[in-house]
């Protein structure tokens, strides 16, 4: 990481309300972590993280994959959930319960009981990644809210407001911390500003996301 890019945020408290209906729980899954990400790796030789295409043929920077009944995809017939993955032309792993249950806890944490998500997509982004500012859309209930799990590298995530050109707010994502929004923030635009060279004891030279959703209606 490159210490002037992080220059100046705010110590966090173990909890932060930087929006209403935005949580940032800080280090809550530092300790489960390896046993976590143990998961993911089931889940990523079933499935390899892939860069997938835009409606418009751009590759995207981040790789991605998911697991659950139902996962993210982005091609030429454009955003949309499917059962199964297009590459494999088989259904997605299954959602870890382990992964599941910390995400549905979070969101009761977080003051959204009953969160019963039904995909999880996993992002790897290596040095240079980032994530353009986008909605979360393409769900079928937006009174579920989106679960975000943090592990390895840190990022700035971009946190905007319910049109595009608002101006953003700066969250600092570490190793463990759990961000989560739903209710007013539901449909807030975020994205994640591009990651910097580093190295994580644990997870090496990257950084994973899994987002926990509720795709169906």
């Amino acid at each position: 990481m490159t210490p002037d890019l992080f220059a100046g945020l705010p110590v966090t408290p173990e909890r932060l309300d930087p929006a209403p209906g935005v949580v940032l729980f800080k280090a809550r899954l530092t300790a489960p972590a390896a046993a976590l990400l143990a998961q993911v790796d089931e889940v990523l030789a079933q499935a390899p993280p892939r860069h997938m295409r835009t409606p418009g043929g751009q590759s995207m920077s981040v790789a991605m994959t998911n697991c659950g009944p139902l996962g993210w995809v982005t091609d030429r017939q454009g955003y949309r959930y499917a059962a199964r993955d297009p590459e494999r032309e088989q259904p997605w792993p299954p959602m870890p319960e382990a992964l599941r249950q910390a995400a549905v806890s979070a969101a009761a944490a977080a003051g959204f009981p009953g969160f019963a998500p039904d995909a999880c997509l996993i992002n790897r982004y290596a040095p240079g990644a980032r994530m353009g500012l986008h909605q979360d859309r393409d769900e079928a209930d937006f009174s579920q809210p989106i679960v975000s799990f943090s592990f390895g590298l840190p990022a700035l995530f971009l946190l905007g407001g319910l049109v595009r050109n608002e101006r953003t707010q700066k969250l600092l994502l570490e190793h463990g911390d759990v961000l989560v929004w739903g209710g007013p923030a539901r449909l807030r635009f975020h994205g994640v500003q591009a990651i910097q060279p580093g190295c994580h004891d644990l997870v090496g030279e990257c950084r994973f996301n899994l987002t926990f959703r509720r795709a169906a209606p």
